[in-house]
Protein backbone atom coordinates (compact mmCIF):
# COMPACT_ATOMS: atom_id res chain seq x y z
CA UNK A 1 0.00 0.00 0.00
CA UNK A 2 1.66 3.30 -1.20
CA UNK A 3 2.08 6.15 0.85
CA UNK A 4 1.77 9.82 0.89
CA UNK A 5 4.77 10.82 2.61
CA UNK A 6 5.23 14.52 0.95
CA UNK A 7 5.00 17.13 3.61
CA UNK A 8 5.57 20.90 3.79
CA UNK A 9 6.17 23.04 6.73
CA UNK A 10 5.25 26.54 6.68
CA UNK A 11 6.97 29.07 9.96
CA UNK A 12 3.62 31.03 10.41
CA UNK A 13 3.51 33.97 13.45
CA UNK A 14 1.95 31.54 15.65
CA UNK A 15 3.68 28.52 15.35
CA UNK A 16 4.21 26.09 12.24
CA UNK A 17 1.83 25.05 10.17
CA UNK A 18 2.18 21.41 8.26
CA UNK A 19 0.49 21.69 4.74
CA UNK A 20 -0.14 18.34 3.29
CA UNK A 21 0.08 17.62 -0.79
CA UNK A 22 -2.66 17.29 -3.18
CA UNK A 23 -6.11 18.94 -2.21
CA UNK A 24 -6.34 18.91 1.08
CA UNK A 25 -7.32 22.63 2.68
CA UNK A 26 -5.32 24.30 5.68
CA UNK A 27 -7.85 24.17 8.81
CA UNK A 28 -9.15 27.22 8.59
CA UNK A 29 -10.47 27.22 4.49
CA UNK A 30 -14.45 26.86 5.43
CA UNK A 31 -13.91 23.88 2.40
CA UNK A 32 -11.91 21.92 4.77
CA UNK A 33 -13.36 18.46 4.82
CA UNK A 34 -15.47 17.18 7.08
CA UNK A 35 -13.36 15.63 10.17
CA UNK A 36 -10.05 17.62 9.19
CA UNK A 37 -8.12 18.30 6.63
CA UNK A 38 -5.97 15.43 6.42
CA UNK A 39 -9.38 13.27 5.59
CA UNK A 40 -9.64 15.17 1.95
CA UNK A 41 -6.15 13.56 0.79
CA UNK A 42 -7.64 10.84 -2.32
CA UNK A 43 -4.14 8.83 -0.70
CA UNK A 44 -3.40 6.93 2.44
CA UNK A 45 -3.09 9.22 5.54
CA UNK A 46 -1.97 7.02 8.46
CA UNK A 47 0.44 8.19 11.76
CA UNK A 48 3.90 7.62 10.12
CA UNK A 49 4.60 5.74 13.43
CA UNK A 50 1.95 3.32 13.35
CA UNK A 51 2.78 0.02 11.99
CA UNK A 52 2.16 -0.84 8.81
CA UNK A 53 -1.24 -1.28 7.22
CA UNK A 54 -3.02 -4.15 6.02
CA UNK A 55 -3.13 -4.83 2.56
CA UNK A 56 -6.83 -3.92 0.67
CA UNK A 57 -7.77 -4.09 -2.50
CA UNK A 58 -10.68 -1.45 -1.71
CA UNK A 59 -10.91 2.14 -3.72
CA UNK A 60 -10.93 3.62 -0.05
CA UNK A 61 -11.84 2.92 3.37
CA UNK A 62 -11.89 4.23 6.95
CA UNK A 63 -10.76 2.53 9.75
CA UNK A 64 -12.23 4.61 13.11
CA UNK A 65 -12.19 4.55 16.99
CA UNK A 66 -16.21 4.48 17.35
CA UNK A 67 -15.75 5.70 20.79
CA UNK A 68 -13.61 8.56 20.59
CA UNK A 69 -14.66 9.47 16.89
CA UNK A 70 -10.69 9.12 15.94
CA UNK A 71 -10.03 7.75 12.80
CA UNK A 72 -7.19 6.25 13.13
CA UNK A 73 -6.41 5.75 9.11
CA UNK A 74 -8.04 6.47 5.93
CA UNK A 75 -7.39 6.68 2.31
CA UNK A 76 -9.62 8.61 -0.14
CA UNK A 77 -12.15 9.26 2.91
CA UNK A 78 -14.34 11.78 0.96
CA UNK A 79 -14.46 10.22 -2.32
CA UNK A 80 -18.14 9.45 -3.69
CA UNK A 81 -18.44 6.35 -4.87
CA UNK A 82 -22.25 4.47 -5.39
CA UNK A 83 -23.45 2.67 -1.55
CA UNK A 84 -25.11 -0.02 -2.96
CA UNK A 85 -27.02 -1.54 -0.52
CA UNK A 86 -24.55 -0.12 2.48
CA UNK A 87 -26.96 2.85 1.89
CA UNK A 88 -29.87 0.98 3.79
CA UNK A 89 -27.90 1.95 7.03
CA UNK A 90 -28.66 5.40 6.13
CA UNK A 91 -32.41 4.21 5.43
CA UNK A 92 -32.96 2.67 9.13
CA UNK A 93 -31.00 5.62 10.86
CA UNK A 94 -33.87 7.90 9.02
CA UNK A 95 -37.09 5.90 9.52
CA UNK A 96 -36.33 3.26 12.73
CA UNK A 97 -36.97 6.89 15.00
CA UNK A 98 -40.26 7.85 13.03
CA UNK A 99 -42.10 4.49 12.50
CA UNK A 100 -43.62 1.97 15.13
CA UNK A 101 -41.98 -1.21 15.06
CA UNK A 102 -45.08 -3.02 15.98
CA UNK A 103 -47.64 -1.19 13.36
CA UNK A 104 -48.70 -4.30 10.68
CA UNK A 105 -48.39 -3.26 7.13
CA UNK A 106 -49.42 -4.69 3.58
CA UNK A 107 -47.26 -4.29 0.92
CA UNK A 108 -47.93 -2.69 -2.19
CA UNK A 109 -47.28 -5.05 -5.25
CA UNK A 110 -44.48 -2.26 -6.34
CA UNK A 111 -42.74 -3.72 -3.39
CA UNK A 112 -43.18 -7.08 -3.35
CA UNK A 113 -41.88 -7.03 -6.72
CA UNK A 114 -38.73 -4.91 -6.60
CA UNK A 115 -35.81 -5.75 -7.94
CA UNK A 116 -32.60 -7.50 -6.61
CA UNK A 117 -31.93 -8.85 -3.11
CA UNK A 118 -34.95 -9.83 -1.44
CA UNK A 119 -36.52 -11.17 1.49
CA UNK A 120 -39.93 -11.87 -0.34
CA UNK A 121 -42.68 -10.00 0.40
CA UNK A 122 -46.48 -10.80 -0.62
CA UNK A 123 -49.37 -8.55 -0.47
CA UNK A 124 -50.59 -9.59 2.92
CA UNK A 125 -50.89 -7.88 6.33
CA UNK A 126 -48.71 -10.37 7.88
CA UNK A 127 -45.63 -7.88 8.20
CA UNK A 128 -44.81 -5.56 11.10
CA UNK A 129 -42.30 -2.90 10.62
CA UNK A 130 -39.85 -4.36 12.58
CA UNK A 131 -39.93 -7.71 10.74
CA UNK A 132 -38.63 -4.91 7.83
CA UNK A 133 -36.26 -3.41 9.23
CA UNK A 134 -34.57 -6.86 10.30
CA UNK A 135 -35.14 -8.41 6.88
CA UNK A 136 -33.41 -4.50 5.56
CA UNK A 137 -30.29 -5.06 7.61
CA UNK A 138 -30.02 -8.94 8.14
CA UNK A 139 -30.44 -10.12 4.33
CA UNK A 140 -30.47 -6.41 2.15
CA UNK A 141 -34.23 -6.78 1.49
CA UNK A 142 -34.86 -3.82 -1.26
CA UNK A 143 -38.46 -5.01 -1.09
CA UNK A 144 -38.43 -4.09 3.00
CA UNK A 145 -36.94 -1.13 1.92
CA UNK A 146 -39.80 0.05 -0.43
CA UNK A 147 -42.30 -1.60 1.98
CA UNK A 148 -40.78 0.67 4.74
CA UNK A 149 -40.77 3.60 3.06
CA UNK A 150 -44.46 3.48 1.60
CA UNK A 151 -45.22 3.16 5.56
CA UNK A 152 -43.55 6.22 6.13
CA UNK A 153 -45.55 8.18 3.69
CA UNK A 154 -43.80 7.78 0.38
CA UNK A 155 -40.66 7.34 -1.48
CA UNK A 156 -40.46 11.05 -2.01
CA UNK A 157 -41.14 11.72 1.52
CA UNK A 158 -38.51 8.82 2.79
CA UNK A 159 -36.00 10.20 0.18
CA UNK A 160 -35.99 13.78 2.10
CA UNK A 161 -35.99 12.08 5.23
CA UNK A 162 -32.67 10.08 4.49
CA UNK A 163 -30.88 13.10 3.21
CA UNK A 164 -32.25 15.31 5.82
CA UNK A 165 -30.77 13.06 8.23
CA UNK A 166 -27.39 12.56 5.89
CA UNK A 167 -27.02 16.35 6.28
CA UNK A 168 -27.65 16.70 9.92
CA UNK A 169 -25.58 13.98 10.79
CA UNK A 170 -22.88 15.72 8.61
CA UNK A 171 -22.79 12.80 5.36
CA UNK A 172 -21.83 15.72 3.12
CA UNK A 173 -20.56 13.18 0.70
CA UNK A 174 -23.90 11.22 1.10
CA UNK A 175 -27.11 11.92 -0.89
CA UNK A 176 -29.99 9.15 -1.24
CA UNK A 177 -31.92 8.70 -4.69
CA UNK A 178 -33.82 5.20 -3.81
CA UNK A 179 -34.30 3.72 -0.23
CA UNK A 180 -32.65 0.56 -0.87
CA UNK A 181 -29.21 1.44 -2.84
CA UNK A 182 -29.77 0.06 -6.11
CA UNK A 183 -27.81 1.96 -8.30
CA UNK A 184 -29.80 5.43 -9.54
CA UNK A 185 -27.17 8.86 -11.04
CA UNK A 186 -26.42 11.17 -9.05
CA UNK A 187 -26.84 8.72 -5.89
CA UNK A 188 -23.41 8.86 -3.44
CA UNK A 189 -21.93 8.19 -0.12
CA UNK A 190 -18.26 7.85 0.90
CA UNK A 191 -16.21 5.83 3.54
CA UNK A 192 -16.16 8.48 5.68
CA UNK A 193 -19.91 8.80 5.87
CA UNK A 194 -20.47 5.21 5.90
CA UNK A 195 -18.38 5.13 8.95
CA UNK A 196 -20.23 8.47 10.61
CA UNK A 197 -24.21 7.23 10.17
CA UNK A 198 -22.87 3.39 11.31
CA UNK A 199 -22.06 5.21 14.26
CA UNK A 200 -25.17 7.13 14.85
CA UNK A 201 -26.97 3.87 13.81
CA UNK A 202 -25.02 1.62 16.76
CA UNK A 203 -25.94 4.44 19.32
CA UNK A 204 -29.58 3.19 19.04
CA UNK A 205 -30.35 -0.11 20.67
CA UNK A 206 -32.65 -1.40 17.73
CA UNK A 207 -30.44 -0.59 14.81
CA UNK A 208 -27.85 -2.28 17.10
CA UNK A 209 -30.13 -5.43 17.57
CA UNK A 210 -31.29 -5.70 14.01
CA UNK A 211 -27.61 -5.39 12.77
CA UNK A 212 -26.30 -8.10 15.20
CA UNK A 213 -28.63 -10.92 14.49
CA UNK A 214 -27.91 -13.89 12.80
CA UNK A 215 -30.18 -16.09 12.07
CA UNK A 216 -34.71 -14.89 12.59
CA UNK A 217 -37.78 -15.79 11.55
CA UNK A 218 -39.44 -13.83 9.22
CA UNK A 219 -43.52 -14.12 8.47
CA UNK A 220 -44.68 -16.32 5.63
CA UNK A 221 -48.85 -16.57 4.44
CA UNK A 222 -50.78 -19.01 6.40
CA UNK A 223 -49.20 -18.37 10.00
CA UNK A 224 -46.07 -19.71 8.78
CA UNK A 225 -42.42 -18.95 8.95
CA UNK A 226 -38.87 -19.42 7.34
CA UNK A 227 -35.64 -18.34 8.49
CA UNK A 228 -33.66 -16.14 7.03
CA UNK A 229 -29.81 -15.81 8.18
CA UNK A 230 -27.53 -12.33 8.00
CA UNK A 231 -25.32 -11.95 4.87
CA UNK A 232 -22.47 -10.49 7.20
CA UNK A 233 -20.36 -13.28 7.24
CA UNK A 234 -18.00 -12.09 10.03
CA UNK A 235 -20.62 -12.51 12.49
CA UNK A 236 -19.76 -15.45 14.63
CA UNK A 237 -16.26 -15.58 12.66
CA UNK A 238 -14.69 -12.43 14.10
CA UNK A 239 -14.16 -11.74 17.77
CA UNK A 240 -16.90 -9.06 18.61
CA UNK A 241 -18.28 -8.15 15.49
CA UNK A 242 -21.66 -6.43 16.28
CA UNK A 243 -22.80 -5.83 12.57
CA UNK A 244 -23.49 -3.38 10.35
CA UNK A 245 -24.11 -3.83 6.36
CA UNK A 246 -22.38 -5.28 2.80
CA UNK A 247 -23.51 -4.16 -0.30
CA UNK A 248 -22.38 -5.11 -3.95
CA UNK A 249 -23.92 -4.29 -7.63
CA UNK A 250 -22.01 -4.48 -10.31
CA UNK A 251 -21.53 -0.60 -10.82
CA UNK A 252 -20.98 -0.44 -7.59
CA UNK A 253 -18.84 -3.30 -6.65
CA UNK A 254 -18.47 -4.13 -3.11
CA UNK A 255 -18.82 -2.04 -0.15
CA UNK A 256 -18.96 -2.93 3.70
CA UNK A 257 -19.50 -1.48 6.81
CA UNK A 258 -18.05 -3.21 10.29
CA UNK A 259 -18.08 -3.07 13.63
CA UNK A 260 -16.47 -5.07 16.28
CA UNK A 261 -16.04 -4.48 19.84
CA UNK A 262 -13.31 -6.05 22.56
CA UNK A 263 -12.64 -5.15 25.87
CA UNK A 264 -15.24 -2.24 25.89
CA UNK A 265 -13.63 -0.57 22.87
CA UNK A 266 -15.25 -0.67 19.22
CA UNK A 267 -13.78 -0.08 16.41
CA UNK A 268 -15.22 0.83 12.54
CA UNK A 269 -13.95 -0.26 9.30
CA UNK A 270 -15.75 0.87 5.48
CA UNK A 271 -14.50 0.29 2.51
CA UNK A 272 -16.30 0.96 -0.75
CA UNK A 273 -15.24 0.13 -4.24
CA UNK A 274 -13.87 -3.05 -3.92
CA UNK A 275 -13.51 -5.77 -6.86
CA UNK A 276 -13.26 -9.24 -5.22
CA UNK A 277 -14.04 -10.44 -1.52
CA UNK A 278 -13.30 -7.53 1.22
CA UNK A 279 -13.86 -10.36 3.93
CA UNK A 280 -10.05 -11.02 5.06
CA UNK A 281 -9.12 -7.84 4.43
CA UNK A 282 -11.89 -6.45 6.73
CA UNK A 283 -10.66 -9.14 9.39
CA UNK A 284 -6.94 -7.44 9.19
CA UNK A 285 -8.27 -3.66 9.06
CA UNK A 286 -10.17 -4.09 12.19
CA UNK A 287 -7.28 -6.03 13.89
CA UNK A 288 -5.11 -3.29 12.75
CA UNK A 289 -7.59 -0.50 14.35
CA UNK A 290 -7.83 -2.64 17.72
CA UNK A 291 -3.90 -2.64 17.88
CA UNK A 292 -3.60 1.33 16.95
CA UNK A 293 -6.53 2.74 18.87
CA UNK A 294 -4.64 4.59 21.76
CA UNK A 295 -1.42 4.55 20.35
CA UNK A 296 -1.10 6.21 17.26
CA UNK A 297 -1.84 9.97 16.02
CA UNK A 298 -5.57 10.09 14.84
CA UNK A 299 -5.94 11.77 11.09
CA UNK A 300 -9.29 13.23 11.51
CA UNK A 301 -12.26 12.42 13.35
CA UNK A 302 -15.96 11.00 12.98
CA UNK A 303 -18.10 14.86 13.97
CA UNK A 304 -21.30 14.68 15.64
CA UNK A 305 -24.70 16.03 14.50
CA UNK A 306 -25.31 19.67 13.40
CA UNK A 307 -26.09 21.16 17.32
CA UNK A 308 -30.34 22.07 17.00
CA UNK A 309 -30.65 25.99 17.01
CA UNK A 310 -33.12 26.80 19.76
CA UNK A 311 -35.34 30.40 18.98
CA UNK A 312 -34.27 33.11 20.95
CA UNK A 313 -36.23 36.36 22.20
CA UNK A 314 -34.38 39.35 22.67
CA UNK A 315 -35.50 40.79 26.27
CA UNK A 316 -37.95 43.85 25.38
CA UNK A 317 -37.99 43.41 21.74
CA UNK A 318 -40.05 41.31 18.75
CA UNK A 319 -39.94 37.63 18.52
CA UNK A 320 -36.29 36.57 16.84
CA UNK A 321 -36.67 35.24 12.88
CA UNK A 322 -36.60 32.08 12.72
CA UNK A 323 -33.20 30.34 12.34
CA UNK A 324 -32.61 28.57 9.21
CA UNK A 325 -33.14 24.88 9.20
CA UNK A 326 -30.52 22.66 10.93
CA UNK A 327 -28.30 20.80 8.47
CA UNK A 328 -28.83 23.59 5.54
CA UNK A 329 -26.01 25.97 4.82
CA UNK A 330 -22.54 24.78 5.56
CA UNK A 331 -21.71 27.38 7.68
CA UNK A 332 -23.81 26.06 10.14
CA UNK A 333 -21.84 22.35 9.92
CA UNK A 334 -18.42 24.11 10.26
CA UNK A 335 -19.64 26.10 13.55
CA UNK A 336 -20.51 22.88 15.33
CA UNK A 337 -18.03 22.95 17.87
CA UNK A 338 -17.76 18.87 17.24
CA UNK A 339 -16.17 20.17 14.09
CA UNK A 340 -13.54 22.15 15.19
CA UNK A 341 -13.23 19.37 17.97
CA UNK A 342 -12.06 17.03 15.17
CA UNK A 343 -9.80 19.97 13.37
CA UNK A 344 -7.94 20.21 16.69
CA UNK A 345 -7.73 16.81 17.12
CA UNK A 346 -5.55 16.63 13.70
CA UNK A 347 -3.74 19.04 14.45
CA UNK A 348 -2.94 18.35 17.92
CA UNK A 349 -1.23 15.21 16.18
CA UNK A 350 0.08 16.76 13.46
CA UNK A 351 2.31 19.45 15.94
CA UNK A 352 3.53 16.63 18.32
CA UNK A 353 5.36 15.38 15.40
CA UNK A 354 2.92 13.26 13.59
CA UNK A 355 2.84 13.21 10.33
CA UNK A 356 0.63 11.06 7.53
CA UNK A 357 1.76 9.42 4.95
CA UNK A 358 -0.86 9.16 4.39
CA UNK A 359 -23.30 -6.94 3.07
CA UNK A 360 -37.71 -17.05 1.57
CA UNK A 361 -35.05 -14.24 0.78
CA UNK A 362 -35.73 -13.78 -2.56
CA UNK A 363 -36.98 -16.80 -4.54
CA UNK A 364 -33.45 -16.71 -7.21
CA UNK A 365 -30.22 -18.33 -7.73
CA UNK A 366 -28.63 -18.72 -4.50
CA UNK A 367 -25.20 -19.84 -5.51
CA UNK A 368 -25.09 -16.52 -7.49
CA UNK A 369 -21.82 -14.39 -6.84
CA UNK A 370 -21.01 -16.49 -3.34
CA UNK A 371 -18.63 -13.20 -2.59
CA UNK A 372 -20.95 -10.50 -3.35
CA UNK A 373 -24.18 -11.47 -1.86
CA UNK A 374 -25.73 -7.83 -2.04
CA UNK A 375 -28.04 -5.90 -4.51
Amino acid sequence: MKHVTAVSAIALAGGLTLVAPGHARAASDDTTPIGGALLGQRGVVVDPAAKALPKTESSAFVIADADTGQVLAAKDAHGRYLPASTLKILTAVALIPRLNKNETIKPSAEACNVEGSAVGLTQNRIYKVDDLFRALMMVSGNDAAVALAETNGGLKRTLADMNAEARRLQARDTVAKTPNGLDQPGQSSSAYDLALIARAGLANPDFREYVSTKVAKFPAPGGEHYEMANHNRLLGRYPGMIGVKNGWTTKALGSFVGAAKRDGHTIIVSVMRHEGSFWEEVKDLLDWGFAARGQVAPVGALVGPVPKVKPTRPVGGPPAAAPAATGGPAAAAEDSPLVGAGALVVAVGLLGGAAWVVYGVRRRTRAQRDDQPDL
